[in-house]
């Protein structure tokens, strides 16, 4: 989580996107992919934290399954995100604060773990939620 929390403040500081950062683990452990939102670097509303490090992953091992990894990120995943946790068949997703607004894994709908798919990773919750929910709440107070 340290790693995706460096990952966060980075989309910070390097443009004016919402400090949101995932990283990839590898099924042993090893980092396969790091990476933060670049919606507003790139013009992409596809281009959350999430979408670019399992895309960076999936390109790093060749394939679009990733059975085994683990997914970790500051922010509980959207719909959009939590749907290609399930479609890249991440083994474990990890996060640290919960999103009432857009969260697609227990907060507003769970989409991970919705018993009509086909794959339903393991969720851990909660990690570091508090730093991660500062970085977050700073960034707002800062906008406004």
């Amino acid at each position: 989580m340290r790693l995706a929390l460096a990952g966060a403040r980075r989309a910070e500081s390097d443009s004016a996107d919402v400090p949101v950062g995932a990283v990839v683990l590898a099924p042993a452990g090893g980092v396969l992919a790091e990476a933060r939102n670049q919606r507003e670097e790139v013009h992409d509303p596809t281009a959350h934290a999430e979408v670019v490090a399992l895309r960076a992953a999936c390109a790093r091992l060749g394939t679009w399954r990733l059975d085994g990894c683990s997914l970790v990120v500051t922010l509980e995943p959207c719909t959009m995100c939590a749907g290609a946790v399930v479609l890249s068949r991440v083994a474990r997703l990890v996060y640290g604060a919960d999103d009432p607004k857009a969260g697609a894994v227990g907060s507003l709908w769970d989409v991970v773990r919705d018993r009509r798919l086909n794959h339903r990773p393991e969720v851990v919750r909660g990690v570091l939620a508090e730093e991660c929910s500062a970085v977050l709440r700073e960034f707002f107070v800062r906008r406004r």
